[in-house]
């Protein structure tokens, strides 16, 4: 026997509550970005993130209402997709507190910055791989904004590459699940993909 949901019925809030409940696991963009005038440098966890684009190469973070992340990206063209590795969860934790804008979640939560080679905001030093962006493009959708940014820069480090490419096992990929709960990353099973091939005739 299924459970009927009707989102209009429902409302926003409690659809949200069933809708990130069953996209799971969702992978996370800690999002650093810097003010216009350089004052303060934010910290954000962004559980709605994706790649939108492969060449050019675009990521994609999703803003519920205006988030600093979004505004500081407004302002400056520029952000910074820290890796979330499972090691880091209480501090990513701790950028999520809705701070005032003018405060810095690098210096509320004691983390450690790195300059970032092609853009304005930091890095986390902590984390294992960054891609660097710039702004590509903002697309409002109902109460929230996708935010589009082009990588044009990357670092990766050099212990958690594996055949040229960084490695899930060694990268430890934290994710976010329903409510309060978060995802680590258990088995990792390997299956290569099936080609397809013209049928022969008999």
């Amino acid at each position: 026997m299924r459970i009927e949901y009707d989102p209009e019925a429902m409302g926003s809030a409690a659809f949200y509550r069933f809708l990130t409940s069953v996209v799971v696991p969702r992978p996370i963009a800690w999002v650093s970005t810097i003010s216009s005038n350089g004052g303060t440098e934010n910290l954000a966890p962004h559980s709605f993130f994706s790649i939108a684009s492969t060449d050019p190469p675009i990521v994609q973070f999703t803003s519920i209402g205006r988030k600093d992340s979004l505004r500081n990206v407004e302002d400056t063209g520029e952000f910074v997709v820290n890796f979330s590795s499972e090691s880091l969860l209480e501090l990513i934790n701790a950028t999520a507190i809705d701070y005032p804008r003018s405060v810095s979640e690098f210096d509320t939560a004691g983390i450690e910055r790195e300059a970032s080679r092609c853009v304005r905001p930091p890095r986390v030093a902590a984390s294992r791989v960054v891609l660097e962006c710039r702004s590509h493009t903002t697309l409002r959708m109902g109460n929230s904004t996708l935010v589009f940014g082009r990588v044009v820069h990357a670092a990766a480090d050099e212990d958690c590459i594996v055949d040229e490419r960084p490695s899930s096992e060694l990268l430890r990929p934290l994710t976010k699940l329903g409510g309060d709960e978060w995802g680590t990353l258990g088995e990792v099973r390997h299956l290569s993909r099936i080609p397809y091939e013209e049928p022969t005739a008999n």
